[in-house]
């Protein structure tokens, strides 16, 4: 199994919770692009993360869509269908092979019933996400369109980056692990994919990042993170 995200559900269980849960469910892989959850359907079962990444995104009425999350191995997905019984909110798409412990919806219930401290869990991570949401709203009304970008690449970078090079002199050189295509991004900061290429070519020409196939750098972070302050 994948390491497991800090702080994320399953890595905020104990061995026992952790067993019980396993017991009342199933391993399933997924592959690249498989949908897990698909927004309006109604829900049967939870997923935990186990493998491999997955983005969270809603259709728009005009055609496109916006994407909501990314998330990692540990995370819980599907809970809150579960837990009210309304349809799907959101799709849930594999970006990489994934592996999910599926859970029936009955069960999970019957799980949360039957502990408690998993419950106060779950309502700490819907709070966190709230919250992640709020502040989503925030950059929005602060910030144009390459400040959002230059946002998330930030996020990006610190959520999935590894060392790469040297960097810039004084600064700190990362390549992003994770493939997201420009509509992806658009979708994410709310922008046509005509202006995240223009806010990219921006980011490029002052040297802080590089973009090519399957291939994102962010040549100085610290001097990123100052960029949008």
């Amino acid at each position: 199994m994948s390491a497991l995200e800090p702080g994320s559900f399953l890595a905020e269980l104990t061995p026992a919770e952790r067993a019980e849960l396993e017991d009342r469910g199933r391993v399933r892989d997924f592959g690249r692009g498989e949908a897990l959850f698909v927004e309006g359907d109604r829900s049967g079962w939870v997923a935990v993360l186990l493998k491999g990444r997955v983005k969270v995104f809603t259709y728009l009425e005009q055609g496109g869509e916006v994407l909501l999350a990314l998330r990692e191995p540990g995370a819980l997905l599907g809970e809150v269908a579960a837990i009210d019984g309304f349809p799907r909110s959101a799709t849930v798409e594999a970006l990489e092979p994934v592996r999910a412990l599926i859970i029936p919806s009955r069960e999970f219930t019957r799980y949360l019933e039957d502990n408690g401290r998993v419950s106060i869990i779950i309502m700490r991570t819907l709070c966190s996400r709230w919250r992640e949401a709020d502040r989503q709203r925030a950059e929005f009304a602060v910030y144009d369109a390459t400040g959002r970008v230059a946002h998330r690449l930030v996020e990006l970078a610190e959520r999935f980056g590894v060392p790469y090079g040297s960097g810039q002199p004084g600064g700190e050189s990362v390549r992003i692990t994770l493939n997201l295509s420009q509509e992806e991004l658009a979708g994410w900061v709310g922008a046509s994919r005509e202006a995240v290429s223009k806010a990219l070519r921006h980011l490029r020409e002052r040297n802080l990042v590089e973009t090519g196939r399957r291939r994102l750098i962010v040549h100085d972070l610290q001097a990123l993170r100052e960029h949008i302050r």
